[in-house]
């Protein structure tokens, strides 16, 4: 996924919470602390946790059947902003950021240190422009070289460089050590975790 190509949430919740209430009441103190919920910054330090706040107050609107989901959801939402600031502030004093690292890793993987395009795009499951924008930049390092496809002349082959490959590798190194092996959760809990978004992503169709 290309995390680079995400919105940021809190821009959105923002505009809702500063939308004009409906009769109903649909925005106003639920939606205001769904938006902090979503919006505040790592570590905001508000004294209590805002997601449980909203559920309570979907709650308190009479939106029972909805108030789990919500939760969830937006739990969901905001444990990825948290997740992603940490792995980019991870990468960032190696100049790299999370979606680039990810096109090195899968070049990293791959047989040859080379694959075309189109499949680096189907493989991290993103628009070809995402991928386009990334190869550029890796390019522009000296971390990838691009080259006309010998098999299909209308296809382009990213190979990563020997600079490349050492980057992927001491990145990877970082991030194992700084982030996935402190993944600040139990062990069964990872699992469980994994199992749970694994379910929701087949359901989605992810695969």
């Amino acid at each position: 996924m290309d995390v680079n190509a995400l919105p940021p949430y809190d821009d959105g919740m923002t505009a809702a919470s500063n939308a004009p209430a409906s009769s109903a009441g649909t925005v106003g103190p639920a939606g205001t602390a769904l938006a902090a919920a979503v919006g505040s910054g790592v570590g905001s330090g508000l004294g209590f946790d805002p997601i449980a706040r909203a559920r309570q107050q979907w709650t308190e609107q009479g939106w029972d059947a909805a108030a789990d989901g919500m939760a969830a959801i937006t739990s969901l939402m905001r444990a990825h902003q948290i997740v992603l600031a940490r792995v980019e502030a991870t990468l960032k004093p190696l100049g790299v950021t999370f979606a680039r690292y990810e096109v090195l890793m899968l070049l990293w993987f791959s047989k040859r240190g080379s694959l075309p395009m189109k499949v680096i795009g189907s493989r991290l499951q993103v628009h070809p422009t995402s991928v386009t924008n990334a190869v550029d930049r890796l390019e522009d390092a000296g971390l990838v070289t691009r080259s006309t496809h010998p098999e299909d002349r209308r296809a382009m082959l990213v190979a990563l460089t020997p600079a490349g490959r050492e980057l992927a590798e001491r990145a990877t190194k970082v991030l194992n050590a700084e982030v996935f092996e402190q993944p600040d959760l139990g062990t069964e809990d990872v699992h469980s975790l994994v199992d749970v978004l694994t379910r929701l992503r087949r359901s989605a169709g992810d695969f």
